[in-house]
């Protein structure tokens, strides 16, 4: 299929936008005879379901590999941003058999198969052939989180060398505070679990009452459990099951008991915290956040102003479909978030810059860059032209899946005059190509910086 893009990231000619891809898809679509429907639900244990539906190629000859391309794609996409264990696809046996021997053990995606299904979902990950009638309904919005500022609240967020916590009365803080801490080889899993409570009883003691209790921490959480963490990397997977699955269902406890009352208590990814810091302080809504550091790391704030129950790990989905596009280490697969769009980009692209780090570690070559960056360097200003104008047609990409009118943009990368120029590219992108599109970039602020985690973190639960 020919795409031609507006604009070439100088230092990766070769990228391939999934957004163009897929427009000059369905132009082939829409002009080939005996193109028909598919569609595909994608289901959790506790009843949710997300639905997507689509056109495809007939499944035939060439259109083989293009339809094969296009649909696991698109999964792939749908796992890491909505989450779920079981596919059920209808409309073609052929695609569905496809998807079933790559979301599979020994199969392309045996990462995706046991980290999404068995790590994070109890599950291995299953397709089935259904047919259409038998697909579920959409089921996806039953619950919401944040904007509850009502109330005597404890707001907390677990990094990975300290833990910071805040009393909050009626949305301000009164109180806030960073223990430093070391989470990451501690194999007693009592240690995380005594040092979050340490830090809750801290800061109670600011506050006449406890009503409700809400945090914030790198990782998975389903229904305020962890699923997978770095904090947690040294526990053993017994205590992980017994211990810190339920920590927080523990602390509840304690406070409940501790207060007289029941004490409301969740736990989501940082992520999406951040996203809804960013949704308060700006006061509006619809908010995609996206963090460029050590990884990619995403959240999102719904047009109503909530944080959904998915996954939003935007560093495991496709953005490039180039055939020699970066291999994620981890995962195995190519041209996905974490490689394009984070500290990771800036040493893949340094090489072809013109520097030569030899295996300095990736943080010490962002530190180079910026400041090669700050002195005016061409070479470190071509490698965040290349990551802004990639980044601006990602962003249209997320844009298909995402209701967004404000991308909040964040993180090491997103520092200094390299990170202005991020933006810069990406929107000089967005207006050239998607001017359909009214998406705002913008940074957090100075207040959002300083409180504005705490505060959405103790918003999360509600009272009653």
């Amino acid at each position: 299929m020919k795409i031609t893009p507006k604009f070439t990231p100088v230092l990766d000619p070769g990228f391939i936008a999934p957004v163009l891809w897929n427009k000059a898809y369905a132009e082939k679509v829409a002009a080939t005879p005996g193109s028909h429907s598919l569609d595909i639900a994608l289901t959790r244990l506790d009843g949710t379901v997300f639905r997507w539906s689509g056109k495809v190629l007939p499944h035939e000859g060439e259109n083989v590999a293009l339809n094969n391309l296009y649909v696991e794609r698109i999964v792939k996409f749908l796992l890491w941003m909505k989450g779920g264990c079981t596919l059920l696809v209808a409309g073609d046996d052929a695609i569905a058999d496809m998807l079933a021997a790559t979301y599979c053990k020994g199969g392309a995606r045996e990462f995706d198969w046991d980290f999404i299904g068995k790590k994070i979902y109890d599950c291995p990950i299953e397709v089935k052939k259904v047919a259409l009638a038998d697909l579920p309904a959409e089921n996806s919005t039953s619950v919401s989180l944040g904007r509850n500022l009502d109330g005597y609240r404890i707001g907390f967020d677990l990094g990975g060398s300290d833990r910071k916590c805040a009393a909050v009365v009626n949305g301000e803080v009164v109180y806030s505070e960073e223990v430093v801490w070391d989470p990451y080889h501690q194999k007693d899993p009592n240690y995380q679990l005594e040092g979050v409570d340490d830090s809750l009883l801290r800061a109670a003691k600011h506050l006449p009452q406890v009503d409700a209790i809400g945090g914030s921490a790198a990782g998975v959480y389903v229904n305020s459990e962890p699923r997978v963490g770095s904090l947690f990397r040294g526990i053993a997977p017994d205590d992980f099951v017994n211990v810190i699955r339920p920590m927080f269902k523990t602390l509840q406890a304690r406070w409940s008991e501790r207060q007289g009352k029941n004490v409301p208590f969740e736990v989501v990814n940082d992520g999406e915290v951040t996203a809804l810091a960013g949704a308060m302080g700006m006061n509006d809504d619809a908010v995609l956040g996206i963090a460029m550091g050590t990884s990619l790391a995403a959240g999102y704030v719904d047009p109503e102003g909530h944080i959904m129950p998915w996954l939003n790990e935007l560093a495991f989905v496709p953005v490039d479909y180039q055939e020699d596009g970066g291999v994620d280490e981890w995962s195995l697969d190519k041209g996905v978030g974490a490689l394009y769009f984070s500290q990771q980009a800036v040493a893949r692209l340094a090489p072809r810059a013109g520097f030569d780090f030899g295996t300095m570690p990736f943080p010490e070559q962002l530190k180079k860059v910026q400041a090669a960056m700050a002195e005016g360097d061409e070479r470190a200003r071509k490698i965040y032209e290349t990551i802004g104008v990639e980044f601006g047609y990602s962003i249209a990409y997320f844009a298909e899946f995402y209701n967004v009118r404000n991308l909040l943009f964040l993180g090491r990368v997103a520092t200094g005059d390299g990170g202005q120029l991020i933006i810069d590219k990406a929107n000089e992108v967005l207006a050239g190509e998607f001017p359909q599109l009214s998406i705002k970039l913008c940074v957090p602020d100075e207040k959002t910086k300083r409180h504005g985690q705490a505060v959405a973190a103790a918003s999360l639960p509600k009272l009653g």
